[in-house]
C-alpha cells in the first residue's frame, strides 16, 4: 500500500518561516514535519510514498533527496502549477497505480492508531474514508453512521453532526475516474458529487491521540512546549531534543521553557532565549535576550525581541 503525502502547499500563515521552504519541511525539535507524517504511516505498515512540490521544490530534494525514507521507497512529483488537492491526486495516478492508498497531509502532527481505519476502509467498499476527530478545529464534515453525509453542509443537512478532517483519507483507485485530468481542482467538489449520486464516503472517528495543525507560527512555537516532554509514539532514538549533537551553545547561555536548537546553530555567551526554536546553522548573538523567536537557518539574531521571526 503506498501514501500520497501533500507537500505543496504555499505555507502563506507561516511566512516569512516559509519563505525559503515549504511549510512540511520547517523543523520540530530538528526533524522536518513531514517525516512524521513518514512515520506514522510507517508504523502502520505503509512502505512506499509519493510526495507532491511546489514551493521551494530544492528544498525537498536536499531534504528528502535519494529516492528512499527509513528505507521505504520514496518519489517526489512536481507541480510546476499547484493543482489543488483533487488535481494533485489526479496528477499521481500513473505512481499509485491501482490499489488502495492513503493520502496524507504534510503540514499535520497526528500519533493516533492509524492501522484499524486502513483496514476498515479496506472492509468496507467505500471510495473514500476520512479520518475525523469531534473536536479541535473547525467542523466542517458532517457525518453520520460512518458515513460522510455533507461537507460544509453545502447540500442543506444542518442537522448532521459535524466533525473535523484530520487531513488523512484513505482512497480506493476508483476515485481517479471522477477526477478531471489537467485541472486545478479541490477534492471536495468530487467527494460532494459523490455524496450526490449516492456513492459510499465512508467517516472514522479518531479521536485518541494527538492532533494538530501547525497552520500559524503560534501553534508552531506551541506544539515544541507539548511535545517537549511526551514526544511521539511512533518516532525512533532519541526525541525530542532540546539540543542537536552539533549545536554550540555556549555554558553561560540559558534556555529556558520549550527552545530547540538545531544542528550547526550557535547560541552565544550570556545569550537568554525563553521558548525560541533556532533552526540549523543559525547564529544567536551573544548577549541576546529573546522570547518565542524564531531563528531561521543561517540568519543571525541579536538584542532583545519578542515573538520575532529571524
Amino acid at each position: 500500500m503506498k501514501a500520497f503525502v501533500l507537500g505543496a502547499g504555499l505555507g502563506t500563515r507561516l511566512r516569512p518561516l516559509t519563505e525559503r521552504r515549504p511549510k512540511p519541511l520547517i523543523p520540530l525539535y530538528g526533524k522536518p514535519l513531514i517525516t512524521f507524517a513518514f512515520d506514522h504511516l510507517i508504523a502502520s505498515g505503509i512502505t512506499s510514498f509519493v510526495v507532491n512540490t511546489h514551493h521551494c521544490p530544492e528544498a525537498y530534494a536536499a531534504h528528502l533527496g535519494g529516492g528512499s525514507y527509513r528505507g521505504c521507497s520514496l518519489v517526489l512529483r512536481h507541480e510546476p502549477v499547484l493543482l489543488d488537492t483533487g488535481g494533485g491526486i489526479k496528477n499521481v495516478e500513473d505512481l499509485i497505480g491501482q490499489t488502495p492508498f492513503v493520502v496524507y497531509n504534510g503540514d499535520v502532527l497526528a500519533d493516533f492508531p492509524l492501522r484499524p481505519a486502513i483496514e476498515g476502509h479496506l472492509a468496507s467498499g467505500n471510495i473514500a474514508t476520512l479520518i475525523l476527530r469531534s473536536s479541535g478545529g473547525p467542523l466542517h464534515i458532517q457525518c453520520r453512521d460512518g458515513r460522510v453525509t455533507d461537507i460544509r453542509k453545502s447540500l442543506g443537512t444542518s442537522d448532521e453532526p459535524s466533525f473535523l478532517f484530520t487531513g488523512i483519507s484513505i482512497l480506493s483507485p476508483e476515485i481517479f475516474r471522477h477526477i478531471p485530468s489537467g485541472e486545478i481542482i479541490s477534492i471536495i467538489p468530487v467527494y460532494l458529487a459523490l455524496i450526490r449520486a449516492g456513492i459510499p464516503i465512508g467517516g472514522l472517528v479518531a479521536d485518541d491521540g494527538l492532533w494538530f495543525d501547525l497552520g500559524n507560527r503560534d501553534a508552531y512555537l506551541d506544539a515544541h512546549a507539548l511535545l517537549r516532554n511526551r514526544g511521539v509514539s511512533y518516532v525512533r532514538g532519541e526525541w525530542p531534543r532540546a539540543v542537536q549533537d552539533s549545536a554550540a551553545v555556549e555554558p553561560s547561555a540559558r534556555l529556558e521553557g520549550a527552545c530547540s536548537v538545531g544542528a550547526g546553530a550557535r547560541v552565544g555567551e550570556g545569550a537568554v532565549l525563553e521558548d525560541c526554536v533556532v533552526w540549523e546553522n543559525a547564529t544567536v548573538e551573544s548577549g541576546a535576550r529573546l522570547k518565542r523567536c524564531v531563528v531561521r537557518d543561517g540568519k543571525t539574531a541579536g538584542g532583545m525581541a519578542e515573538g520575532r521571526d529571524f
